[in-house]
């Protein structure tokens, strides 16, 4: 652990430029990485929110290629954004949350300066998280897209059922009518699939969830696949159009018969945690579950 934290030398500041919030906060973390004598890096759109004085890169892939560590401020749509941009990197990434849910992150805005302290005595860890992408046709149109969270194939602002043909490694699953379905990473399973009803596993499982969205069946339940499966998906009918989204972001629209495969990508993230936090911690202060346990 401490020869990693010794490693630490050139730290990335990276921010969301849509937040105002994060213009304070990055500033306290320049402050304090100055004074701990570290070399700060920052994206272009990082330095002009926060005003940086510092050495200013284009953009979070070149963020990583110069550094040791990021510090990524937001929540978890810019750590999804960040992740996506750096994959391949081995440069770690360290969330500080600015609002919100932020599972990703791992550490609250106004707890950094003790988390610091923290990495610089190397009480961290490493999270190796997979990366999952989808490939096809999309009216046409050759597309690819990666996610640390989820691809989903979704019925657009028409509110009408879609069919959705599914299977696995080369075996049909079924014909879905729904609003659409999730295919989470084991990273994902806390987010759009969790609002959809599906399991909730631990990030470093190897998984897929495959989660329908109001199936019109009511057998139609959350599945979990290896994440070695291969899943495809193709949209049986043009109407109601059907769209193809990797983290939230939409890639294309699909024709009936248009097809996507979903597997896992070659691609992982590394996140830092703090040496004393754990998933299931996490989970319980996140989601405010009460009760009695161990």
């Amino acid at each position: 652990m401490k020869k990693n934290a010794d490693q630490f030398q050139r730290i990335g500041l990276i921010g969301n430029a849509d937040k105002s919030a994060c213009a304070a906060s990055v500033r306290a973390a320049a402050r304090l990485l100055q004074r701990a004598g570290r070399k700060i890096i920052s994206d272009a759109a990082t330095a002009k929110l926060a005003r940086l004085k510092c050495e200013i890169v284009s953009d979070a892939t070149a963020v990583a290629k110069a550094t040791d560590l990021i510090l990524v401020f937001g929540g978890d749509g810019t750590m999804l954004r960040t992740a996506r941009q750096i994959a391949g990197s081995r440069t770690p990434l360290f969330g500080v949350n600015i609002g919100g849910l932020g599972f990703l992150t791992a550490v609250a805005a106004d707890k950094l300066a003790e988390a610091l302290q923290s990495v610089w005595r190397g009480e961290i860890q490493f999270e190796s998280r997979a990366l999952i992408e989808a490939h096809g046709i999309c009216q046409g149109q050759k597309v690819h897209a990666i996610a640390l969270n989820d691809i989903v194939v979704s019925r657009g602002a028409v509110s009408r059922l879609i069919s959705l043909d599914v299977g696995v490694d080369g075996e049909p699953i079924t014909r879905y009518r729904c609003d659409g379905l999730i295919v989470s990473s084991p990273t994902g399973s806390t987010a759009y699939s969790l609002a959809a009803g599906g399991a909730i596993v631990l990030p470093t499982a190897d998984v897929f969830v495959l989660t329908p969205i109001c199936p019109h069946a009511l057998s139609n339940r959350s599945i979990i696949l290896p994440l070695s499966s291969t899943i495809r998906v193709k949209a049986s009918h043009t109407v109601p159009a059907a769209f193809l989204n990797a983290d939230g972001q939409i890639i294309g629209e699909l024709d009936a018969g248009d097809e996507v495969t979903i597997r896992r990508s070659r691609h992982i993230v590394r996140l830092v945690r703090l040496a004393d936090s754990s998933f299931l911690e996490a989970m319980r202060r996140k989601l405010h579950w009460r009760g009695t346990y161990l």
